[in-house]
C-alpha cells in the first residue's frame, strides 16, 4: 500500500507531525550551532577528506593504515587505485589531491621534475622477480626460460605500471625484452597494474608473470623464482606530498603515520615489504634544535615555516656555541645542530651524521656611524684607551675564530689590552656600541646588518676572517626522517633569500642526484 504524507483535511500537514519537523529543524540547527566536535590531535569531523594516490601493488599495507588513521583521528582518507603512471597521468591534470604513492622511485623523479610533488618520506623497499604457480609446473628458472616455445607470459604494461616499467628497462640493458614484449602479446595485452599479472598466474591464465617480491608473498598460491637481472632492481616506496594540497600539516601527518616505525611500517612488514628506517610516531612531534646564536636571523622564519607546514613544535635553543657544544658534552642530545662554524660541528662530530654547509659570515671590525676614531685596521684597534669588544674565545664560535685569527696575525694580545667586554653573542656587542660604551667591535656581517644605518664596518683581509655555517642531525634523534626534511626547508630557495637578507653568504649546492 503507498503512503503519502500525512494531511488534514483541510489540505495542510497534519498537526502532529508538523510539530515533529518542526522540532527536528530546531534540534538540528542547535546541533549545527554547537561547536563541533574535535578528534584526537585538535582536528574536527569537518575535516576534508585525504585524497590518496596509490600504486595498486600497495593497496594492502596503505589501506590497512588509512583505516586505522581514520578511526584514530576521525579523518576520511579517500584512496584511488591503479598504476603509478596512470596515477602520475591523473593527478596532473587533475591538480586536486594530496598524497601520492608509486611503485617506485622513478615516479617521484618524474613527479619532482614536474613540479608536482613536494616532501617525500620513504616507507619500504621491493625487487621484481618471476612468479609461478605452486610447484611451478613449467619448470621457469631463467628469464630464458620465459622464451621458451608455448610457454604463456603476463606483464604490466610500462606506460602504467611501475613493475612494467622497471622490467623493460632492466631487460632492454640485457638485450631479451623485444623477445619476452613478443611472448607477452602472443598471451594477450598488457595488464595495467601488478596485481592483474598475479593474478592471470593464479587463475592459470598464464604460466608466469614478473612482479614484485612482496607482491609475490601475497599469494599463497604462488612462489617466486629471484633471478640475477632484477637483483640489482630493487626500488623504494615513498610517500609524496602533492603541490596541490591544501591540508599540508594533515597530510604529512598522515604520510608520518605511514612511515613511522611504530604504526604504518608494522603493517608493511605483516605483508612483507622490507621497510626503511622510520621514525617513531608521536602526533605532535616535540624536537630541539641547537643553533648559534648568530643564525637566528637567517633560520628563525623558516623555523615558523617548517612548524606550521609539518604541525610541529620546534624549540630552538639559540646561544654561543661554545656554550652549547659544552651542554652536548654534558649529555644533552638536540634532534639537530646548525653551528655558527664548522670547527665547533667537528668538536661533536660523533654525534651527528655527516653535516651540511648552509652559509658563511665575515668577521668585521664594526664601529659607530662616522667612525670617530678613525679606525681602519686591526693595528687601529691597539690605540691606547680604544675602548674594544670581542665575542668570548670558549662560549662562541666567533670568538673563537676571532682569536684564530688574531692569533695567526700576531696581534692578540696587544689587541687585548682594550678589551673592556667580551660576549658569547655579537648582538650584545652591537648594542653596547650604539649605546656608547664601546668604540669598537669585532662581530659578523650579520650582527651589522639591520642597523647599518647607525653603525659602519671595516673588512679584515685575512683568511681566517670567516665562519662557516653546518646543519647535522644527531644519530640519537627519534625523527631522522624530520630533521632531514627541516635541512631540506633551510636549503630551499625562499631560505637562501633570508640569509643573505640577514647579511650571510650563502654556501649550500644542491645536490644533483
Amino acid at each position: 500500500m503507498k503512503t503519502g504524507p500525512v494531511v488534514n483535511r483541510a489540505g495542510g500537514l497534519h498537526p502532529g507531525l508538523g510539530w515533529t519537523l518542526a522540532t527536528a529543524v530546531v534540534l538540528g540547527l542547535l546541533i549545527w550551532l554547537l561547536p563541533r566536535q574535535k578528534t584526537p590531535g585538535g582536528m574536527t569531523g569537518e575535516q576534508p577528506a585525504l585524497v590518496v594516490y596509490c600504486a595498486a601493488g600497495i593497496q594492502s599495507p596503505v589501506q590497512e593504515v588509512a583505516r586505522e588513521f581514520e578511526k584514530l583521528y576521525g579523518v576520511k582518507i579517500q584512496l584511488q587505485y591503479g598504476g603509478s603512471g596512470t596515477l602520475l597521468a591523473n593527478l596532473k591534470v587533475s591538480k586536486i589531491g594530496d598524497l601520492f604513492i608509486p611503485g617506485d622511485e622513478s615516479y617521484i623523479t618524474l613527479g619532482k621534475q614536474q613540479g608536482l610533488l613536494a616532501e617525500v618520506l620513504p616507507l619500504a623497499h621491493q625487487v621484481p622477480v618471476i612468479i609461478v604457480r605452486r610447484g611451478n609446473p613449467a619448470k621457469i628458472q631463467t628469464v630464458k626460460d620465459l622464451l621458451r616455445t608455448g610457454i604463456k607470459v603476463s606483464l604490466a604494461n610500462p606506460e602504467a605500471a611501475s613493475i612494467g616499467t622497471i622490467v623493460k628497462r632492466v631487460l632492454s640493458a640485457s638485450g631479451d625484452w623485444a623477445a619476452l614484449e613478443a611472448q607477452t602479446r602472443k598471451s594477450g595485452v598488457f595488464k595495467p597494474t601488478v596485481n592483474d599479472v598475479a593474478n592471470d598466474v593464479k587463475l592459470g591464465a598464464v604460466d608466469a608473470g614478473v612482479v614484485w617480491d612482496a607482491t609475490a608473498q601475497q599469494y599463497p598460491a604462488l612462489e617466486m623464482v629471484r633471478v640475477p637481472e632484477f637483483a640489482q632492481a630493487g626500488q623504494t616506496i615513498s610517500v609524496a606530498v602533492l603541490n596541490s594540497t591544501r591540508q599540508s600539516a594533515l597530510a604529512l601527518r598522515f604520510a608520518r603515520y605511514l612511515g613511522a616505525r611504530d604504526k604504518g611500517l608494522k603493517a608493511f612488514t605483516r605483508w612483507h615489504y622490507s621497510v626503511a628506517e622510520g621514525d617513531a610516531w608521536a602526533e605532535i612531534p616535540q624536537i630541539t634544535l641547537f643553533s648559534g646564536a648568530m643564525l637566528r636571523p637567517g633560520v628563525e622564519q623558516t623555523l615558523k615555516d617548517f612548524e606550521q607546514r609539518e604541525g610541529v613544535r620546534i624549540n630552538t635553543i639559540y646561544n654561543g656555541c661554545g656554550i652549547l657544544t659544552s651542554q652536548m658534552r654534558a649529555g644533552q642530545r638536540p634532534d639537530a645542530y646548525f653551528a655558527c662554524d664548522t670547527s665547533f660541528m667537528k668538536s661533536v662530530q660523533d654525534l651527528y651524521h655527516d653535516s651540511v654547509t648552509i652559509s658563511e659570515n665575515e668577521i668585521l671590525i664594526i664601529v659607530p656611524k662616522g667612525n670617530p676614531q678613525k679606525i681602519q685596521t686591526v693595528e687601529d684597534l691597539t690605540k691606547p684607551g680604544l675602548r674594544l669588544g670581542l665575542a668570548h674565545p670558549e662560549k662562541s664560535a666567533m670568538g673563537a675564530l676571532t682569536k684564530n685569527m688574531l692569533v695567526a696575525m700576531g696581534r692578540y694580545e696587544a689587541v687585548c689590552r682594550n678589551l673592556k667586554l667580551d660576549s658569547p653573542t655579537g648582538d650584545f656587542l652591537i648594542n653596547q656600541l650604539r649605546t656608547g660604551s664601546l668604540d669598537a667591535i669585532i662581530a659578523c656581517r650579520s650582527n651589522a646588518q639591520n642597523v647599518r644605518e647607525h653603525v659602519e664596518v671595516i673588512r679584515i683581509d685575512h683568511p681566517l676572517a670567516t665562519a662557516v655555517q653546518p646543519y647535522g642531525v644527531a644519530k640519537s634523534t627519534q625523527y631522522q626522517q624530520l630533521m632531514t626534511r627541516l635541512l631540506e626547508m633551510i636549503e630551499s630557495p625562499a631560505s637562501s633569500n633570508r640569509f643573505t637578507g640577514a647579511g650571510f653568504y650563502w654556501r649550500f649546492q644542491a645536490r644533483t642526484n
